[in-house]
């Protein structure tokens, strides 16, 4: 790494984003361990020092709380083929016997918890209330922003993920605009994966690119604050630079994700599915917000409620928003990232095998 990459990385979002992680990960090992309190860098900012404070409390809960199953995860992803979208019944039943989870009917989750397989493999975490109330304003404010965006996304027919018939409006008709979109710095057409270089998203073309940005900033540093250690995103940023992708330097500089893709979902319904663009090993992070109730997630595959595995979101009643963060394995495979390795319950946060 030379001293002008480092200048400039130093210049960018992600330098905030690297601090808070650092914060977080010592914190959560202090009171994992019982060591000494952790001084937050003069550079993070009291929001965000509080929004870091909360997530390692609800890790450490999670971490104290684990859920065990019979499932090989290494194993069963290996069972799973591109094409299976998790949508035909039959074979997800087919596939639950083959692979039953170790418990009868399903398990009802209601507190921080880390599912884990037999090998003492992370499946996932579950963090209620990880978010402090700054933080969700700040999700309902950006996706307010992407309203345009996301009004646009809706269509009459098609894939159920812009599909009108899954959207409904929030509460009274003044909640968040329904609709799907994707934000990346490096995004692949569809079809078009190793056939062509990477491009900004859609969503992130226009003039409000950096307002846009900025508005999810404080959100992406805190869901990449529990990913500590794992930062691939640097290694797709100075390919992106160096090849003088069109407008990708200067989205990289404000894009605070270690994450490469972020899907924003307002009031929509989710099908039971299984996502096959991110990648098998890493975590994806669902972050939902807003004033709905008797709203659950249900994993089918692991007979839970609330990636290889098949996830669905029930309608609720109110206004809800969910942000997911995921790592596009072909922006990996075109930057040369090499593939990581299952995350495991010894170590630090999310160590690495």
């Amino acid at each position: 790494m030379s001293t002008c990459d480092i200048k400039i990385w130093r210049t960018w979002a992600l330098a905030i984003t690297h601090e808070a992680g650092a914060y977080t990960e010592q914190k959560f090992n202090a009171e994992k361990t019982g060591g000494e309190p952790v001084i937050p860098s003069p550079n993070l900012d009291t929001d965000l020092v509080m929004a870091c404070d909360r997530l390692a409390d609800v890790l450490i809960k999670a971490y104290k709380n684990p859920i065990k199953i019979q499932i090989d995860i290494a194993r069963y992803s290996k069972l799973i083929s591109p094409k299976n979208t998790g949508h035909n019944e039959e074979k997800e039943e087919k596939l639950l016997e083959r692979c039953p989870p170790g418990h009868e009917g399903t398990k009802v989750v209601d507190k921080p918890a880390t599912i884990i397989d037999v090998s003492g493999t992370i499946i996932a975490w579950y963090l209620p209330d990880a978010l402090t109330e700054t933080t969700q304003k700040e999700i309902r404010a950006a996706t307010d922003l992407l309203g345009p965006s996301l009004e646009k996304s809706v269509k009459a027919d098609g894939n159920w993920r812009y599909n009108q018939e899954w959207f409904k409006q929030g509460s009274e008709n003044v909640g968040s605009t329904p609709g799907c979109i994707n934000l990346s710095p490096a995004w692949f057409q569809q079809g078009h994966e190793n056939l062509s270089d990477p491009e900004v998203s859609a969503s992130l073309k226009g003039p409000s690119s950096e307002n846009i940005l900025k508005a999810i900033a404080r959100p992406a540093a805190i869901a990449s604050a529990a990913l500590r250690g794992y930062e691939p995103c640097h290694t797709s940023e100075n390919k992106a630079v160096s090849k003088e992708l069109p407008q990708m330097p200067e989205t990289l500089q404000y894009w605070a994700s270690v994450f490469n893709s972020l899907s924003i979902i307002s009031n929509r319904e989710t099908p039971n599915h299984r996502d096959h663009l991110s990648i098998p090993e890493c975590f994806d992070i669902l972050t939902t917000v807003g004033n709905y109730s008797n709203a659950r997630m249900s994993m089918p595959s692991l007979q839970l409620e609330f990636r290889i595995v098949r996830h669905g979101v029930d309608g609720g009643e109110g206004d809800r928003i969910a942000w997911a963060w995921y790592m596009r394995d072909s922006v990996h495979i075109y930057a040369g990232v090499p593939s990581c390795g299952w995350a495991m319950v010894e170590g630090h946060i999310l160590s690495t095998v």
